[in-house]
C-alpha cells in the first residue's frame, strides 16, 4: 500500500485538504486576519468538524492577550490532563511558561470534599491563590468555566485570557454562553461541541505562530 509516512507532509496535505473543503462548501468564507485562520483551521484539523467555522468565537483582545502571556510567562491551567498532555510543552518551555493540571492534586481532593464541589472548581481556587499571569484553557469542565468567572467577577481571580471549549450536555453550552457576556478575553465554542482536544489545539496554534 502507497501512503504518506512523513508527518509534515501529513500534516501540510491535511491543512490543504481542509482549505480544499472550506473553498468548496464555503466559497464566500473569510477569516477576520492570518492568526484565526491558523486556530479555526486548527481546530478543525483536529476534530474532522467543519461547524468550527462558524462555533468557534474569539472575542476581541483574546489572541493578543494569549500572545502577551505566552511572551510574559504565563501560567496554563488546564482542568484535564488530557489537555495538557496534548499542548506543545516543549515550545511553552522555551518561552519560560509554566502548564499545570490540579485535578488530581491532593489539596485539591480535600477542598472539594470539604466543599462539596467539583475537583475542578477547587482546582481553579488553588490556581487563583499562586502568583503571576494565568491562562486558563478548559475543555471538559463547565463547572472549572462557571468558577473562573464568578471569582473573576468577584475580584478574586486575575486571569489574561480563558480557552473555554468544555463538551457535553450538562452546562457546556451555557457556562460558555457566561463566558461571553463577561469581560474576560476568551475563546469559546458555542453550543455543546469542544473537548480536551480542542482546547489543546487553540493554544498550539497560537504557540506554533509565534
Amino acid at each position: 500500500m502507497e501512503y504518506i509516512k512523513n508527518p509534515m507532509m501529513i500534516e501540510s496535505k491535511s491543512f490543504e485538504i481542509i482549505q480544499g473543503i472550506i473553498d468548496e462548501i464555503r466559497p464566500d468564507y473569510k477569516f477576520k486576519n492570518e492568526i484565526e485562520e491558523k486556530i479555526i483551521k486548527r481546530a478543525i484539523h483536529t476534530t474532522a468538524d467543519f461547524e468550527y467555522l462558524d462555533i468557534l468565537k474569539i472575542s476581541e483582545e483574546a489572541v493578543e492577550k494569549l500572545v502577551n502571556g505566552l511572551k510574559n510567562k504565563a501560567t496554563i491551567y488546564t482542568d484535564t490532563n488530557m489537555a495538557l498532555s496534548g499542548i506543545n510543552k516543549r515550545k511553552l518551555e522555551a518561552l519560560g511558561c509554566k502548564y499545570k493540571c490540579f485535578v488530581s492534586d491532593e489539596e485539591v481532593a480535600k477542598l472539594a470534599k470539604e466543599k462539596g464541589i467539583t475537583r475542578s472548581m477547587a482546582a481553579v481556587e488553588v490556581a487563583s491563590r499562586e502568583e503571576g499571569k494565568k491562562i486558563f484553557v478548559l475543555g471538559n469542565a463547565p463547572t472549572a468555566l462557571y468558577k473562573v468567572i464568578e471569582m473573576s467577577n468577584n475580584g478574586q481571580l486575575a486571569v489574561e485570557v480563558v480557552v473555554g471549549v468544555p463538551v457535553g450536555f450538562v452546562g457546556a453550552e451555557e457556562s460558555k454562553d457566561e463566558l461571553a457576556k463577561t469581560d474576560i478575553p476568551y475563546i469559546i465554542s458555542k453550543g455543546r461541541k469542544g473537548g480536551s482536544n480542542l482546547a489543546a489545539a487553540i493554544i498550539n496554534a497560537i504557540l506554533y505562530s509565534l
